[in-house]
């Protein structure tokens, strides 16, 4: 009978171990299956990054390269288009104006946006409402309809005479024709663009823990000293985030200068932000391997920028785990 067991499970040893490999072809199989399903749902991304994003990219590259007027054939003529820029006075002045609006809009959008978060975070009746309306610009800001209403109110007859009118200060000047001014109606359309960031700081402020505000009371801090303490430090990485997406966002600003302007960027090229003159380039006067060079110094330049604020963030943006 010992012998009977012993050959029996002897004889069915074999026939387990036979069967793992196969229930290991099975579980590959199905993952197999898995993976195949994920990237059949991943497909139609994989051909936008390719066919709409990374095929057009490697295709203005090589055009940078050449001279091309949308009519003929390119003509590969080196490094001509990049050093053309360099000697290029509106390219120069492009660059200049479009500097100034960045370094002037974002971080004032981002105070305001900041300002009216700490206000709206207070328990307000309507609360709903009040971030809805604020919302309203970063949704109608960048449509050329805002644009064409943003000339009327800066023109000579516009709303912004009108008021000053009603305090006393009496005068007829457009401050879109004005070369002194137009660049800073420009600015204040973008500032006027709040509401995402807004909303953004408002989710950030719903994050700090009260308790760190009731000890600040404790120990006698006042509002100001509790915002610089307290609030900010909290705050740097919302701030940080926000100020690359304004920052990459301003230097592709195009319709508030197109519109504004006339699509010629002044007067006296007081508008002329980068990516107008581009399009100037590009499609008016149809050098589009010149435009095609303009736009990855374009793509460098951003990617400069965000680099040196990742690098800067080390000294200035502090993580609450690491405050801890």
């Amino acid at each position: 009978m010992a012998r009977t067991a012993t050959t029996q499970n002897e004889e069915e040893m074999p026939l387990r171990i036979s069967s793992l490999p196969q229930t290991r072809k099975s579980r590959l199989s199905s993952k197999a299956k898995e993976n195949i399903g994920a990237y059949l749902f991943l497909l139609p991304w994989f051909a936008g990054v390719i066919f709409l994003t990374a095929g057009p990219m490697l295709s203005s590259l090589y055009l940078s390269f050449t001279k091309f007027d949308l009519l003929s054939p390119p003509q590969w003529i080196g490094l001509q288009n990049y050093l053309g820029l360099l000697q290029d006075q509106r390219w120069l002045t492009a660059v200049r104006v479009t500097v100034v609006y960045v370094f002037l809009s974002v971080p004032l959008k981002l105070a305001f946006a900041l300002a009216l978060a700490l206000l709206l975070n207070k328990s307000l009746k309507g609360l709903g409402i009040y971030r809805a309306v604020y919302y309203v610009p970063s949704l109608l800001g960048g449509s050329v309809s805002i644009a064409i209403l943003w000339q009327q109110i800066f023109s000579g007859d516009g709303l912004v005479n009108k008021v000053l009118g009603l305090i006393g200060i009496h005068t007829s000047q457009s401050w879109i024709s004005d070369p002194n001014t137009s660049l800073y109606t420009l600015i204040i359309l973008a500032i006027w663009q709040f509401g995402s960031p807004m909303l953004i700081f408002l989710a950030g402020l719903k994050q700090i823990p009260t308790e760190l505000y009731e000890a600040a009371a404790t120990d006698g801090s006042g509002k100001i000293r509790t915002f610089f303490q307290v609030t900010l430090p909290l705050l740097t990485p919302i701030v940080f985030f926000n100020m690359v997406l304004q920052m990459i966002g301003a230097f592709q600003a195009f319709t508030p200068a197109f519109i504004v302007s006339g699509g010629t960027g002044g007067p006296v090229d007081s508008t002329l932000i980068y990516t107008l003159y581009l399009y100037i380039e590009g499609f008016g006067n149809q050098l589009m391997g010149y435009a095609s060079a303009m736009a990855w110094l374009l793509l460098i330049a951003i990617a400069i920028f965000t680099g040196l604020a990742f690098l800067t963030s080390r000294y200035w943006v502090f993580y609450q785990d690491e405050r801890s």
